[in-house]
């Protein structure tokens, strides 16, 4: 199972930063680990109109920086969790990769939009690119997640997408572990890509009917065999699959399962396989009303 150590919480101090605060910390409750809350300020953007002055991250501006992240974490009386806090200038995606690198972070929690200013930055662009760029999973919080979880609640249903690559099976390991931790239930789910509204070749029918019954259970059966044997005894794991887009169909039994997190695996950093990023797991990330996890191999 994963192991969860470090945990960097990247925050603007928004509404979303504040739930994504709350996931990290009931996460690095779980595991033992430590979290570093991290904000970065960037103040070499220039403004618009431009200032009279250059912006300058001073001494006293960065004390009240400093001040401020410390009170939003004071304010939320995290108990049972090492919460260290850290203020750093520069380009924002950046520093946090920095960061991340620096701490040796097993896990990013981030909310995807932030607030706006020379002193904030807007989240949706930067967690994208930290998707793309971090070497460990990232949790991604949606501003359409408007509860939190509490320590106790956790994640009651997970949903875990598999198309059987090596980075799928990753993310499994890590549902499994969540789930163990804190899940009801954990949902796996197999889509296979293929339109869902082409007519059927007349006098096909049949023939296909069955070849598609035949590819679902042999995908079923596999899902199951993915599985230890003994997770099915402290968690409801149900196998599914279905056809059509894979981005659209893990949204909408996201939805229909009712899951409170999403766990999918990243392909590589090679042109094709950050397209296919962009076409199933970008496009995951921006739809789903719940949290998203991507884990690479």
């Amino acid at each position: 199972m994963p192991a969860i150590r470090q945990v960097l919480c990247p925050l603007d101090l928004s509404e979303t930063a504040s739930t994504a605060f709350d996931y990290a910390t009931t996460i690095a409750r779980w595991y033992d680990a430590q979290v570093t809350v991290l904000e970065m300020v960037w103040v070499g953007v220039p403004t618009v109109p431009p200032a009279s002055a250059p912006l300058v991250l001073t001494n006293a501006l960065l004390k009240d920086f400093s001040s401020e992240l410390q009170q939003f974490v004071d304010e939320r009386h995290v108990k049972g969790v090492n919460v260290a806090t850290l203020v750093r200038e520069g380009p924002v995606v950046a520093g946090i990769l920095e960061q991340a690198r620096a701490i040796t972070a097993d896990l990013i929690v981030m909310g995807t939009h932030g607030r706006t200013g020379f002193d904030r930055f807007v989240l949706g662009s930067v967690a994208e690119k930290i998707l793309q760029k971090a070497s460990c999973p990232v949790l991604t919080v949606p501003p359409k997640h408007a509860t939190t979880i509490g320590s106790a609640q956790g994640f009651q249903n997970i949903l875990c997408p598999i198309d059987f690559s090596p980075s799928s099976l990753r993310a499994l390991e890590f549902a499994l572990s969540l789930a163990q931790e804190s899940g009801k239930r954990l949902v796996l789910l197999h889509v296979f890509d293929g339109p869902t509204d082409r007519p059927m070749t007349p006098g096909l029918g049949p023939e296909m009917s069955a070849e598609r019954r035949r590819r679902e259970e042999a995908a079923l059966t596999e899902l199951r065999a993915a599985v230890p044997a003994d997770a099915r005894n402290w968690c409801d794991i149900t196998e599914l699959t279905s056809i059509g887009r894979p981005h659209e169909e893990i949204v909408r039994v996201a939805a229909t399962q009712r899951a409170d997190l999403i766990v999918m695996g990243v392909h590589g950093r090679g042109t094709v396989e950050l397209a296919l990023f962009g076409s199933t797991t970008n496009q995951v990330v921006r739809r789903a009303t719940c949290p998203v996890l991507t884990v690479r191999p």
